[in-house]
């Protein structure tokens, strides 16, 4: 089982660059986007964004051309949770979840906290809403896959330049100590270190400068997986073939026994 996890910065934009003609080849059993900064409507003419073979489902931000976020499904899902009742991950197009017999997955875009310090408070109230969520989803023993851009970086080998960035948002003491109770105690694992502990693999580079070309970048993307998944990895790869945004896609194939 093949899952694909991608912040487009704007999916048209990223269609522009080649990502569904990409996507058609991965044969992926789901695809989870982050950022797609755009409503349905504006969408719904071109059949491009919504790929033969799959159930495609979307849920925007209520403010044009800002946040949203897709999952695509080759198996139609028993549900889609679109609304969680929680404004931030509602009214900005944050969180779609699909349920399968025992298992979900989802497609979360956590806010950053880059501009200013009221999106800190509000990236920090996010980071305690997921706990609980997750928390509700796993007391009936379900297993879980999330998907998406959480605009932190884990360890100094998850960013080139953690030494400077210790105090800004994305590395800070706070939001990676939330990433230890999150491959910790609550019992998660992130997908990607499982096969893959080499240094320099990045999912995010800045426009700036010569970031991408000189791979000073960011790991700030995931698939976090419940135990009886991740000992189901097989494969995992940051593709960097070709740039679809400044953003990479993660991919990771599953031993898709468990979920039958």
């Amino acid at each position: 089982m093949k899952v694909i996890s991608f912040n487009a910065n704007g999916i048209r934009a990223a269609a522009r660059k080649g990502f569904y003609a990409w996507l058609h080849a991965q044969n992926a059993d789901f695809v989870c986007i982050q950022e797609t900064k755009a409503a349905l409507g504006a969408l719904s003419h071109d059949e491009q964004f919504f790929p033969t073979g799959y159930d495609c489902h979307y849920v925007a931000a209520e403010k044009k051309g800002y946040s949203g976020v897709a999952l695509y499904a080759r198996q139609a899902p028993l549900s889609v949770i679109r609304c969680v009742d929680y404004p931030v991950a509602d009214s900005e197009g944050r969180y779609l979840q699909f349920d399968y017999p025992g298992w979900s997955i989802a497609s979360i875009y956590f806010p950053s906290g880059t501009s200013g310090e009221h999106r800190q408070v509000v990236k920090d109230d996010f980071l305690a809403w997921v706990n609980q969520r997750v928390h509700q989803l796993r007391a009936d023993g379900r297993e879980l896959i999330l998907c998406g851009d959480f605009n932190i970086a884990h360890h100094p080998i998850d960013l080139k330049n953690w030494r400077a960035n210790q105090k800004h948002s994305g590395f800070l003491p706070h939001e990676r100590a939330w990433l230890d109770q999150l491959f910790g105690p609550m019992g998660f694992v992130d997908a990607f270190r499982v096969l893959n502990q080499e240094p320099e693999q990045y999912t995010w580079w800045s426009n700036r400068g010569q970031a991408r070309a000189n791979n000073v970048g960011w790991r700030i993307d995931y698939q976090a997986v419940t135990p009886g998944i991740a000992s189901s990895i097989t494969e995992v790869d940051i593709y960097v073939g070709a740039w679809f945004s400044d953003h990479a896609p993660l991919v990771i194939v599953y031993d898709g026994a468990w979920c039958v």
